[in-house]
Formats: C-alpha cells, sequence, structure tokens
C-alpha cells in the first residue's frame, strides 16, 4: 500500500480505529482516518515528521478518535469534543499510554474544532485541528496534489452531512451539550430556524 494511505497497526492503533468504526457511523468514522492521513501529510509538509513531538501513534489516536463525542458511546451530557476526548482518554488509559500522553490525546479532541486556539497548543493538537478541518475543505492549498488519493481510498459521500446531522443531534440531548457560542450551538440553531 501507499506510505500516505498506510494506517498505523499495533494494540492501541486497532482499538483506536476499532471503536470508531463500530461507534461512529461509517461516514464519521472515515471522515476520522482522512483526518489522521491529511494531518500526517501536513506534518510531513511542514517537516514535522522528526520533531521530538510528533508521535504518529498518538496522532492516529487523537485524530481517529476525535469525534467519538458523536458516536452512539456519548451521554450527550456536555460538549462532543469533552465527551470524545474522555472516551478517547478511557481508551489509552486502560492501553497503558502514560498520563502525559493521555493528555495530550484528551486536549488534541477536546480542541479540534477551536479555531484559533487548537493551532497554539502544541504539535499534536495542531495537527489533528489541521487534518479535520482539511478534509472539512479547509486550508487545503498545501495538499492539493495528495487530496484525491486520500479521497479515491476513502471517499466522501456527495452532499455528505453526517457530521453536521450528528453535531445536532448531539447537542439537542443537553443544554450542557451545546453551550452558548459552541460549533454545537450554532448548528442547532440553525436546525431549529430551517425546522
Amino acid at each position: 500500500m501507499n506510505r500516505a494511505l498506510a494506517l498505523p497497526t499495533g494494540p492501541l492503533a486497532d482499538a483506536s480505529l476499532s471503536l470508531a468504526q463500530t461507534s461512529e457511523s461509517s461516514p464519521i468514522a472515515d471522515h476520522s482516518i482522512r483526518s489522521f492521513l491529511f494531518a500526517r501529510l501536513l506534518a510531513e509538509h511542514e517537516g514535522c515528521l522528526d520533531d521530538a513531538a510528533y508521535d504518529e501513534g498518538l496522532l492516529f489516536a487523537a485524530c481517529v478518535l476525535h469525534d467519538l463525542g458523536l458516536g452512539n458511546l456519548a451521554p450527550g451530557k456536555a460538549r462532543f469534543e469533552v465527551e470524545g476526548a474522555d472516551l478517547a482518554a478511557s481508551l489509552l488509559t486502560d492501553h497503558g499510554i502514560a498520563a502525559t500522553d493521555v493528555d495530550r490525546v484528551w486536549e488534541a479532541i477536546a480542541l479540534h474544532s477551536s479555531l484559533g486556539i487548537a493551532d497554539r497548543r502544541g504539535l499534536l493538537t495542531y495537527l489533528t485541528h489541521k487534518g479535520v478541518f482539511i478534509d472539512a475543505g479547509r486550508n487545503t492549498d498545501s495538499l492539493a496534489a495528495q487530496l484525491p488519493q486520500v479521497y479515491a481510498a476513502y471517499p466522501r459521500p456527495a452532499g455528505d452531512r453526517s457530521i453536521v446531522d450528528a453535531i445536532v443531534e448531539h447537542a439537542a440531548r443537553s443544554e450542557a451539550a451545546a453551550p452558548p457560542y459552541s460549533i454545537a450551538a450554532e448548528l442547532l440553531r440553525q436546525s431549529r430556524a430551517e425546522a
């Protein structure tokens, strides 16, 4: 397989991928995989692969697990980003990952949707955030040549609204799931206005 499309393997990587694929819809799980592939391509493009802070195993976990809060394991009692971070931290802890690394992954997931913040919180959080938003169509110029091969391997259905719909569904569960001015609150507001 092409290196650009190869996914990490091993107990944590396998468990991370399995948890995402069994608790999230297929389009959301595929988004999470694409987010990792884009994050790693960006790290390569920006010369970060040899950086002491770069850890591909943690990057894979952060990206693949970043939307666990939109899956069937999230109770809807807090922001989807936080619930996903908590679920991911539990998985990493169960796999014996050091507490400092668990905290780094938790932060990367909790802040993955935080424009203007995530890119200032260390390499793992930066790359996770950028990978997610590259898949959402933002800041794609530096990877334009590689986008087609990633989308060929993990296609995004035309007109896919699965992430937006899942955020709205999660946000509607409780006030705490959609605090004022959050992405969830805004998408919930828009959804109710359209109804």
